[in-house]
């Protein structure tokens, strides 16, 4: 999934169909915290939130970041997908 990076309302975002889905995030160094994941309405239960969360945690790992997950959907990602806690802050 393609995504960008918002630095100036900090959050990840794509478009799927016209239509936004986002990740807030807040930054401190080499820790990014998630906040919050907001998919439109009319894209909900084709898995937007699922694969934005996905690839954002893959463009963290890659960059070498930790993560807090603050966000309930992303928390609860992480625990079904174990294979993304090592990028866990602690």
């Amino acid at each position: 999934m393609h995504f960008k990076d918002n630095v100036e309302k900090r959050r990840y975002e794509t478009e799927v169909d016209g239509l936004k889905a986002f990740i807030e995030y807040n930054v401190a160094p080499d820790i990014i915290t998630l906040e919050h994941i907001e998919v439109d309405k009319e894209l909900s239960g084709r898995g937007i939130a699922s694969d934005l969360t996905e690839a954002v945690l893959m463009h963290l790992e890659s960059r070498d970041l930790k993560v807090i997950a603050n966000c309930p959907f992303i928390k609860s990602y992480i625990e079904k997908h174990p294979e993304w806690e090592s990028i866990l802050a602690k």
